[in-house]
């Protein structure tokens, strides 16, 4: 008998069942009790400006909207707001004016100590560089996030999920740039947040490593019904989301609804 191959069989078979559930549950939470569809993420009217000597407006009236389970992509150059709209949306920054709503709750409203249960519980957070502990195991470096989480998933599903089942026991300098991001990945997934912000996520790794990662992206928003927003300087990432928001300056210049998606490994740039 093969227990690893029985072993993950079994894990594969629960998160099965567990996505089914969930994206039952996703339909069902789309719309409200009339039947019409609600915005699982909306900002409105957002602004913020920092005051270095000289006041700089980074946010002008943003406002933008997701439904639930959707994949979306802020494309923008270097200081067109990005960033900052990202953190405000993930409870890390606030903003000047304007509101946030996630899942019906309005994130602007919410004092120091509720912003660090929304971001210890429904937000997960990708970055550019891995922020992995090195003198942590994969397992434990997941294991930092789920010990503190009310609900979390099991660290061995993640793994598995994001192709690393076998390597749970090496340290971070031992895998590639590849795999400490998809190390990440499970790490911001393992608590299984309703909002996963990724701000740059591939902008370390090279073309077939990016694939791999923005792959992954894709199968978490298919499994798990994650609701996924990227911001990146890249145009050629646009494709595989369902809307696309283009920032110039403070605003948001175009939003653009893709009725075909690109499957990640066919991206081209």
């Amino acid at each position: 008998m093969n227990l690893y191959i029985d072993y993950t069989t079994e894990i594969a078979a629960d998160m099965e069942q567990t996505i089914k559930n969930e994206l039952v549950q996703n339909l069902e939470l789309n719309k409200n009790r009339n039947g019409v569809l609600i915005m699982f993420l909306s900002t409105s009217n957002l602004t913020k400006s920092y005051n270095t000597g000289i006041i700089t407006h980074v946010l002008k009236g943003v406002g933008l909207e997701m439904k639930r389970g959707e994949i979306g992509v802020i494309l923008g150059p270097s200081g067109s707001g990005k960033s900052t709209l990202m953190n405000i949306i993930g409870g890390v920054d606030r903003a000047d004016g304007g509101t946030v709503e996630v899942d019906g709750n309005r994130i602007t409203d919410l004092n120091n100590s509720q912003l660090v249960e929304y971001r210890r519980e429904s937000v997960g957070f990708i970055f550019q560089f891995y922020n992995l502990v090195p003198n942590l195991t994969v397992a434990e470096n997941i294991e930092v996030v789920s010990n503190i989480s009310k609900k979390p998933l099991k660290t061995d599903e993640m793994l598995s999920a994001v192709g690393l089942y076998d390597k749970k026991n090496r340290f971070p300098r031992e895998l590639s740039g590849g795999e400490q991001q998809r190390v990440s990945i499970a790490r911001a997934i393992v608590k299984n947040p309703k909002l996963l912000l990724c701000d740059e996520p591939t902008g370390a790794l090279d073309l077939e490593t990016s694939r791999g990662v923005l792959s992954l992206l894709q199968k978490v928003n298919e499994q798990f019904g994650t609701t996924i927003l990227m911001i990146t300087h890249n145009s050629a990432i646009a494709g595989m989301a369902q809307v696309v928001f283009r920032m110039r300056s403070g605003e948001v210049a175009e939003v653009a609804h893709n009725s075909e998606i690109i499957p990640a490994e066919r991206i081209e740039w």
